[in-house]
């Protein structure tokens, strides 16, 4: 018996040696994976630090949060018919933007190598005749949506990070199963994570009278690892292929109610007619291929020719994992570099990575005018007091920063110079720049680019101006609280 005991704790000595082993090599080798992916070196520094610091808790939080799935090439869609048109197409445009300089209008002119960007980065199609309608009142907003999918005749694609089984979502999804009934074709996406609260029955019940419903990447264990921090945060509307919504609007009953806490919760969304909805079906067509793993089929129907004669050039673009760049990132770089006048920035959550943030102090140095609204509250903690920690280098570089103080700005948009607007569901953070799926709308016009400004201005007037010397000031358990949210951010 003594034998046995001997031998047993001598073969669970072995076991628990070999399990250190395995656990130090693991380790070893996420860093060593870490370092050959050439991010961020500051993120590269943080993840390091943590795995050799709490080793454990380090490599959960790398396995849940940390993989670099741009570099990993997971979502994959080089394939699809559809991409491969817009890379001719793109191809094309690029030759002739750069043989037909000479001739281009003057709204495209001005903006041709940040089009080139895009064009380059994203295979972001340049279109130019659209009309745009720009909707910042929630419940104007449905009440159009509504109107538009009650008006369908051929088919309803939605695609939302959000999904409420609220007031007005059951309304939207009593819509959609009439027109599912009287035959037209309803597809609809909605993110696992951001509608995580949304019961089984909801999606079921849109499915028992054949509208297709799937969720993007469900999060289920055991694959919870390589999911969970990839989600879809677009939000688009395609009708019939003639009629688009885009921008940071979810479906949910606080964009029309207001918040518990919060108060009024606001938005910008854009409504689209013309040759940019033919780019946001493509883009619909694109992940419903990788929810369903089946092509629609690219007929004329789907994409029918656009009547439009009003001359508004933009471009749709998205950013994602399943891009080689951060392309939305880049764009956001390329416009402040380029800004000569003004930049006006509203942002619910604030995390800029370093480039952008060099980019708008360099901008405000410069003598621009930069402007930046900021929540006075908000629904992430964490985040929140992340976004403040960047308050004091904004002021040093002259930056003017303002706080809501009524309700909760959830919009997402950037004007510069009076001539060129961003709107769409990106938020000026890191997760938008390089984990979410988003989509923005970047618009060449002035008329429109100073109504979204004339807003933006409006809403200033409601907002609390920070002042640099009542800022300095505040107690350092706060500054604090917001230094330590900031070190963590990149992990999240």
């Amino acid at each position: 018996m003594l034998l046995l005991a001997v031998n047993s704790g001598v073969f669970w000595q072995y076991v628990s040696a070999a399990i250190s082993t395995v656990f130090v090599i693991t380790v070893v080798a996420t860093i060593a994976i870490i370092i050959h992916q050439k991010r961020d070196p500051a993120k590269t520094t943080l993840w390091v630090l943590v795995l050799v610091a709490l080793p454990l808790i380090g490599l959960l939080l790398y396995v849940f949060f940390g993989r670099n799935h741009r570099k990993e090439k997971l979502f994959e869609r080089k394939g699809l018919q559809d991409q491969e048109q817009m890379r001719h197409m793109s191809a094309e445009q690029l030759v002739q933007l750069h043989n037909n300089r000479d001739k281009l209008s003057p709204k495209v002119a001005a903006y041709s190598s940040h089009i080139m960007l895009l064009l380059n980065n994203s295979k972001a199609l340049l279109s130019e005749y659209n009309e745009v309608e720009v909707m910042q009142d929630g419940r104007a907003t449905f009440d159009a949506i509504i109107a538009s999918i009650e008006a369908a005749t051929h088919s309803i694609h939605m695609l939302f990070y959000i999904v409420s089984d609220d007031t007005i979502g059951n309304r939207i999804k009593t819509l959609l199963m009439a027109k599912a009934r009287a035959g037209v074709r309803v597809r609809l996406i909605y993110d696992d994570v951001g509608s995580w609260a949304l019961p089984t029955a909801f999606a079921d019940d849109l499915r028992a009278v054949g509208v297709e419903v799937y969720p993007f990447m469900p999060v289920r264990m055991p694959t919870l690892t390589s999911k969970a921090n990839y989600r879809n945060h677009r939000k688009i509307v395609v009708i019939d292929g003639e009629v688009g919504y885009l921008g940071g609007m979810n479906i949910a009953d606080r964009y029309i109610e207001g918040h518990r806490t919060l108060g009024p919760w606001f938005d910008t969304m854009l409504c689209l007619r013309g040759e940019a909805v033919h780019a946001m079906q493509a883009i619909f067509f694109t992940d419903w291929y990788f929810v369903s793993n089946t092509q629609i089929d690219n007929e004329a129907a789907y994409f029918p020719k656009v009547h439009t004669s009003n001359y508004l050039p933009m471009q749709i673009v998205t950013s994602g994992p399943d891009s080689d760049w951060a392309n939305i990132m880049q764009a956001y770089f390329n416009a402040i570099n380029r800004a000569s006048d003004h930049i006006y920035i509203a942002s619910p959550y604030f995390i800029p990575n370093e480039s952008v943030l060099t980019a708008l102090k360099t901008a405000s140095l410069s003598g621009i005018d930069v402007r930046i609204m900021l929540p006075g509250r908000s629904d992430s903690r964490v985040v929140y007091w992340s976004s403040l920690s960047y308050v004091q280098e904004l002021l040093d570089a002259g930056i003017k920063v303002y706080m809501v103080q009524h309700g909760f700005n959830h919009s997402k948009i950037m004007m510069v110079d009076s001539s060129c607007a961003f709107v769409g569901s990106a938020n000026m953070d890191i997760r938008s720049f390089e984990d979410n799926f988003e989509v923005a709308a970047i618009i060449y016009d002035r008329s429109l680019t100073r109504q979204l400004e004339a807003s933006f201005m409006q809403s200033l007037q409601t907002c609390k101006r920070v002042q640099p010397d009542e800022w300095s000031e505040r107690p350092l358990r706060i500054t604090f609280v917001e230094a330590m949210a900031r070190i963590v951010s990149p992990l999240f």
